[in-house]
């Protein structure tokens, strides 16, 4: 287990919290960063869109939600959201596992905590890569393909 990782589970899908926190090290070994507090929300839709709404301005469902309360780089203080509907629905959309969904997830936010950001289709276009080789790489390892 990591230390200072936090995984809770207020959803009705059955999460793999073993899982999350080896995806989790495996980050922590790839961009040597520290964890002060790292919570990571496993949620119902419903949940995210109070927290969209409260926290954002946004009215509508997403699959993840990050919070990074530290002004270091290297050292989280943070929170993440997983949307469990979301995610499942992402999982049928493209064809993958509801587990690879999770990974994809957990490495998304991570980087985001890593400073990467999604906004613009330029910052899109140099995080979307380093994701998707990140989540080959660890499906091999982790989800045994």
């Amino acid at each position: 287990m990591i230390k200072n990782l936090e995984v809770n589970n207020n959803s009705d899908i059955k999460i793999n919290k073993l899982l999350v926190h080896k995806i989790v090290g495996l980050l922590k070994n790839e961009f040597d960063f520290n964890i002060s507090s790292l919570l990571i929300n496993f949620v119902s839709s419903n949940q995210i869109i109070k927290i969209n709404k409260n926290y954002l301005n946004h009215n509508y469902s997403t699959d993840i939600i990050t919070f990074n309360y530290s002004s270091e780089s290297k050292v989280f203080d943070s929170e993440i959201y997983i949307s469990v509907e979301d995610a499942e629905l992402n999982a049928e959309k493209y064809g993958v596992t509801f587990p690879e969904e999770i990974l994809r997830l957990v490495v998304h936010g991570t980087l985001h905590l890593l400073g990467y950001d999604d906004k613009t289709p330029e910052l899109k276009a140099k995080m979307k890569p380093v994701e998707n080789s990140l989540c080959r790489k660890y499906n091999m390892v982790l989800l045994k393909k």
